[in-house]
């Protein structure tokens, strides 16, 4: 499906390829600024000899810095998987109750859904950009309802749904250590509204007796400041999600 949405934009719209020159390369570190001023300082000197000299150890600094940054995604990825490799527990399929009924999507819910998608959001893995799925809620809702509702009665979410790429961030100016770039998830604009969809049934769910001014739990009534976003209805579709993918491979 995702796929098929992909050649539709690729047959309808016109790509252009844009070449951005930034002022600093993600390779530039502190030894290269400090060896940029020598050279620039050793050519308004005049002094020639020294010029060839700064000028040999920046091009062997830029090399090295480019080495080193070439090694960056694979020690973060072993540093965000070092959880994953401690969790050796299998995942277990939970036998539903005999009276329990699964949740069934409808179209109009669908199309709502789609209709409310953020254009502006960046695309996911998938590269399906919210603005299609929203200029084409029309033709997508039915199309979304079939898939979601297999998805929900089967307990298996499709694998093209279940696929992240993490965009790491640096937290402050200077990253000393792995542990100050922060991981920030794009996951499938397709998978997003689906959370969402699950996320209203859950919030019926939880039980009266939660406290109603609690952060972070449910929003409160519409106002005019911006309330937080729900934070365990989120994780709890989350860990449904990763659950029925482990169970179904």
């Amino acid at each position: 499906m995702t796929s098929y949405i992909g050649k539709c934009i690729d047959d309808v719209t016109v790509s252009k390829t844009i070449t951005i020159c930034s002022t600093q390369k993600p390779w530039m570190n502190a030894e290269v600024r400090a060896l940029l001023k020598s050279r620039d300082s050793a050519f308004r000197a005049g002094d020639k000899m020294a010029l060839r000299t700064a000028r040999a150890k920046l091009s062997r600094a830029i090399r090295e810095a480019k080495l080193t940054d070439a090694s960056l995604p694979d020690a973060l990825n072993d540093f965000y998987a070092r959880f994953k490799a401690q969790n050796n527990v299998a995942a277990r399929k939970t036998i539903p109750p005999p009276n329990d009924q699964v949740l069934c999507l409808s179209t109009a819910d669908m199309r709502r859904t789609l209709c409310r998608v953020n254009p502006r959001k960046s695309a996911g893995p998938d590269n399906i950009p919210g603005r299609v799925l929203r200029e084409c809620a029309e033709q997508l809702a039915d199309v979304f309802t079939d898939i979601f509702n297999i998805s929900l009665s089967s307990a298996v979410v499709p694998t093209c749904l279940n696929t992240t790429t993490i965009i790491p961030v640096p937290k402050k100016s200077t990253v000393p250590c792995l542990n100050d770039y922060r991981p920030v998830a794009l996951t499938p604009v397709v998978m997003k509204f689906f959370e969402r969809l699950i996320m209203r049934h859950i919030k019926t769910q939880l039980p009266p007796s939660l406290y109603p001014l609690q952060i972070c739990i449910v929003r409160i009534a519409p106002r005019t400041t911006p309330s937080p976003q729900p934070s365990i209805c989120p994780s709890l579709t989350w860990t449904i999600r990763t659950h029925m993918y482990e169970c179904s491979s």
